[in-house]
């Protein structure tokens, strides 16, 4: 019956430690853009030719 409480107790822990990273998380804005990081693998060779030729 001790196993269970001890469970309980390590559970609750770990979803407490998951939260406070996950309200960290959001307060320091690291989900704000979502759009731009699925897009920007796309104009990576249009950036890299337009510094070439303005060189």
């Amino acid at each position: 019956m001790e196993v269970i409480y001890l469970l309980i107790a390590l559970s609750l822990f770990i979803a407490l430690l998951f939260l406070f990273f996950f309200v960290k998380a959001m307060r320091g804005n690291q989900f704000e853009d979502t759009y731009t990081p699925s897009v920007r693998m796309l104009f990576d060779d249009e950036l890299v030719l337009n510094k070439k030729t303005k060189t």
